[in-house]
């Protein structure tokens, strides 16, 4: 097998879409995740064995991928790029695809060009402070409303939000405040326009409130993406264990120095992403390497940390148990700080069982 390369344990997957699933059946609301982290039509059929039909995605080009591999309602939930008229028009006469505006002039821009009609969610900021109509700006949010009243092509469905900030929480307790706040929002400007937009519905997304949640009571749907592979910064914020990362990135040691207690393998910037991760002590790094056999990483035998990377090199700090065991030609696993992004790089991945599945070209 050439390495470096991303391993998928597909059990361990499959169980956590399990998880997720089934807290969405328990609380009645629709789960439409979010595929930007996986990026895989075979990936993607798991999710179908939990009776997924509706999906997230983050760019046109994976709207159009997804929908080419027979998935047919998708929610592309990023600003809509207005000069992508013609392929959201496509998509649009053959799908149910929904997008995600903040402003009337994209609104009347895209009422001029469309010709098939298009579900449209209002993008919500709830405290992230990335895109979106701030929650409390109501005058906004009903002037955009009302655009899409006098619209034929734009059908009004909803509020959408990604508390994004939940990544940044310091703690379990600091996450579900986020959360808390989060749907007090979008619940307060659906009352106070319950009479003129009643069927107004609230969709919401991110991986760890969604993860730490009890239900999901209080929303219409629910879009989280990350928790299928989860990583070690879910790992840090308590919205899973080490036994729920569902990738590592396997690379081989190509160099032990042992007066610097560091060693080097083919695994860098390149396959990983330059995500860092501050750990308690204030230690930062960008991924925490452990033991591979063969077939799995192990959790329980931690090797030592990715101190440093450039394009292609990988430097760890090896712990006790690395400067005993790492010698040149090993391989080794490293466990990811962001499995979107370690995802995005690779652009494939290696099953324990030895099958390879491809992503999106």
């Amino acid at each position: 097998m050439d390495t470096p390369y991303l391993l998928l344990d597909a059990a361990i997957a499959k169980r956590n879409i399990a998880r997720m699933a089934e807290k969405a059946r328990a609380s009645n609301v629709l789960f439409r995740p979010h595929f930007k982290t996986h990026q895989s039509a075979a990936v993607a059929q798991w999710y179908r064995a939990e009776g997924v039909e509706a999906i997230t995605v983050s760019s046109l080009k994976m709207a159009q991928y997804f929908a080419a591999n027979g998935w047919a309602d998708i929610t592309l939930a990023f600003p809509v790029n207005r000069l992508d008229h013609q392929a959201i028009d496509a998509l649009a006469a053959t799908i149910n695809f929904n997008i995600v505006v903040e402003d009337v002039d994209t609104i009347e821009y895209l009422e001029q060009k469309l010709s098939h009609p298009v579900g449209v969610f209002i993008k919500v900021d709830t405290g992230y402070g990335r895109t979106g109509v701030d929650a409390e700006d109501f005058d906004t949010l009903v002037l955009l409303m009302d655009a899409l009243k006098e619209t034929r092509n734009l059908i009004f469905i909803g509020l959408l939000t990604h508390a994004g900030h939940t990544y940044h929480a310091g703690s379990v307790d600091a996450i579900m405040e986020i959360q808390k706040k989060s749907f007090m929002q979008m619940r307060a400007i659906k009352t106070f326009l319950f009479d003129k937009f009643p069927l107004m519905q609230l969709s919401y997304g991110d991986t760890p409130s969604c993860s730490l949640m009890a239900d999901f009571a209080g929303v219409d749907e629910v879009r989280p993406g990350n928790f299928v592979f989860y990583d070690l910064t879910m790992v840090q914020l308590g919205a899973c264990s080490l036994t729920d990362i569902a990738v590592a990135l396997v690379a081989p040691v190509v160099a032990v120095h042992a007066q610097r207690h560091e060693a080097v393998i083919h695994g860098g910037a390149v396959h990983l992403s330059k995500d860092q991760l501050v750990a308690a002590d204030g230690t930062v790094h960008f991924g925490v390497v452990v033991a591979f056999d063969g077939e799995k990483w192990q959790v329980d035998q931690p090797l030592g940390i990715m101190n440093r990377l450039s394009q292609e090199h990988g430097i760890l700090t090896m712990n006790d148990a690395g400067e005993a065991l790492l010698k040149p030609g090993m391989l080794v696993a490293v466990l990811p700080v962001h499995s979107c992004m370690t995802a995005n790089a690779m652009k494939s991945y290696v099953l324990t069982s030895g099958d390879i599945l491809l992503m999106m070209p």
